[in-house]
Parts: C-alpha cells; sequence; structure tokens
C-alpha cells in the first residue's frame, strides 16, 4: 500500500472545501431555476434610467416608493426621497444624456443593472445597482460606483 502524506491543516483545507463546494452547489442550481426578474419589473427598471433622460422629476417620482431610500458610498446611506432629490436628482440630472443598459438581471423583487451613462460633457461612466421592486415601484437602491472620478458630479467640472 503506498502511503500519501498530507498534514492535518491540508486535510483540514480540503475537507472545508468539499464541504463548501457541496452545500453550495444545491444554492445554485436553485438559483438556475427560478424565473428571474418579471418582464413588469423591468420595465419598471428600465423606466427609471428613462426617467433620468426625460429630466422629468414627475415622471420619476411616480417610480419611486414612498419609503423609497438611496445608499451609495458618496455619503449616502438609505436617504429618504426627498434627499435623494436634493442631493443627487437636481445636481446630477443635468450631466446624464443617457444610459446604456449593459445588463439587467434579477429574481423576486432583486434586479441589478450594469450601465454605462454618457454625460453631457462627453464623458461616460460605468456603474451597478441594486434595485429592489416592490408593487410596481422603486423600494430601494444601492449604487456601486465604477471609481471616486467617475461620479456624474466629477465627470462634470467639479461640480457637486
Amino acid at each position: 500500500m503506498t502511503k500519501i502524506g498530507m498534514s492535518r491543516r491540508r486535510l483540514l483545507e480540503a475537507g472545508a472545501c468539499a464541504l463548501t463546494g457541496a452545500v453550495s452547489l444545491p444554492g445554485v442550481a436553485c438559483a438556475q431555476a427560478e424565473t428571474g426578474l418579471s418582464a413588469a419589473k423591468e420595465q419598471v427598471v428600465r423606466k427609471y434610467y428613462a426617467a433620468w433622460e426625460q429630466k422629468d422629476w414627475d415622471r420619476f417620482n411616480i417610480l419611486l416608493a414612498d419609503n423609497f431610500t438611496f445608499t451609495s458610498a458618496h455619503n449616502d446611506d438609505h436617504i429618504s426621497k426627498s434627499v435623494f432629490k436634493t442631493r443627487c436628482w437636481e445636481t446630477q440630472v443635468d450631466f446624464i444624456k443617457r444610459f446604456e443598459l449593459e445588463r439587467v438581471i434579477g429574481n423576486g423583487n432583486d434586479a441589478f443593472v450594469k450601465y454605462l451613462c454618457f454625460t453631457n460633457n462627453g464623458k461616460s461612466f460605468r456603474n451597478v445597482e441594486y434595485l429592489r421592486v416592490t408593487d410596481e415601484k422603486l423600494e430601494a437602491i444601492e449604487c456601486y460606483f465604477g471609481g471616486q472620478s467617475s461620479f456624474a458630479s466629477a465627470v462634470g467640472g467639479g461640480q457637486n
């Protein structure tokens, strides 16, 4: 019989990896079997980005739930709809020319969007956002910026 040498540490690492793989595989298979984002919820998401391009707060506001919150790494921690309007919409809407939605994926009430945004001054930036859609309204958005220099305000010539 041939002996194969393996330290206890390597044995524990191998066991942990095997256990992780065994536990995670059924979850992956289950996630792939689910139906994804409904057409109605995807439409709400797409209308949200189109509203930026239309620059019409009323059309935009209709998509946001009363309890809407926005979170980003730019000092926005679950800010309310009214704070979002003042801090984000009013300061950024004139910089936004259009969005190219590269990926819209989701499941149930959760959607992830990867987009390329083109600004009115000829620059662009890429972000990823998590959106929660409940009752055909956006309840929450978490924005993950591509890089600090890619904030719309940064590419807009230093405006806040």
